[in-house]
């Protein structure tokens, strides 16, 4: 058996174009911001340039030497670590039977998607509380007017109509959202694709077992896909003999950290459903 011959960067495309398919909270990220990501603790900077100003053009006028842009920058901390490590019958047979090697990574990809979905909707407890929405007793006839408030606070904090955002709810809050039938007069042709449930004023609305609940709440994101940024890498896949098994095995390290960058572009909607 010629472990030798496993091709850690072919796996390690694979199992990030899978991770891509998994995410919901990730993929509604600024991904944008990815650099060299080499261990837990890295940093990743993140730039952003301040507002340009409009002014009256009055023909055959000289105009204003351009105003000089101000930029900042954060840093967004890799303070993520999570491993995978799991066995198969031999590495190289696998790879000469594709099924076997994309169901593992597949499972791999999964299990790091949840997780990494998770730690991206904890940042839920990151919002300016006046940036909170309070619900206490969700109604079938009150939800549209939830969303509505939603996008109505978007608005008033400066988001333009025409910046994409994202409605995340979780299944519970998402099957108020059905009985209402208020999706059902929305162009929601893909829907239920990769947890889109449908598109409604403005959201593309997804539904995920990962958005955070605390104390019987339901901590729904209303937001811009630039609110938050997240940056990734996928570290040190390998394949192994271990010493006590007559087996192959492969571990790999998936490298993330994400931050709210936007908060003005971040609504929480904190749900309570009732008895």
């Amino acid at each position: 058996m010629a472990i030798s011959s496993f091709i850690p960067t072919v796996w390690s495309e694979t199992l990030l174009t899978q991770l891509d398919r998994e995410y919901i909270g990730v993929r509604n990220c600024n991904r944008d911001f990815e650099g060299d990501i080499k261990d837990k603790g890295s940093a990743v900077k993140i730039g952003s340039i301040g507002n340009i100003s409009v002014f009256n053009y009055t023909k055959d006028t000289d105009m204003n030497s351009p105003e000089s842009l101000s930029d900042s920058a954060m840093t967004l901390t890799i303070d993520q670590a999570k491993a995978f490590n799991f066995q198969i019958d031999d590495i190289d047979r696998a790879q000469a039977q594709p099924k076997l090697m994309q169901a593992a990574m597949g499972q791999a990809a999964a299990a790091l998607a949840e997780v990494a979905d998770k730690y991206v909707y904890s940042l839920y407890s990151n919002a300016d509380s006046a940036n909170i929405i309070t619900v206490d007793d969700l109604q079938v006839d009150t939800a549209i007017d939830l969303i509505v408030d939603a996008r109505e606070k978007l608005l008033a904090n400066g988001v333009n109509s025409n910046i994409p955002t994202a409605l995340e709810i979780t299944p519970e809050v998402a099957a108020v959202l059905l009985r209402a039938k208020i999706l059902n007069a929305s162009d929601n042709a893909g829907a239920f694709e990769n947890g889109l449930l449908g598109k409604l004023i403005g959201f593309d609305i997804y539904v995920s077992p990962n958005v955070a609940k605390d104390g019987g709440h339901h901590k729904c994101i209303a937001r811009t896909k630039r609110a938050v940024a997240f940056a990734e890498q996928l570290n040190e896949v390998e394949a192994y003999r271990p010493e006590s098994r007559f087996a192959d095995a492969l571990k790999g390290l998936h490298l993330y950290g994400a931050k709210l960058v936007y908060p003005s572009e971040y609504i929480v909607l904190d749900i309570g459903l009732g008895a």
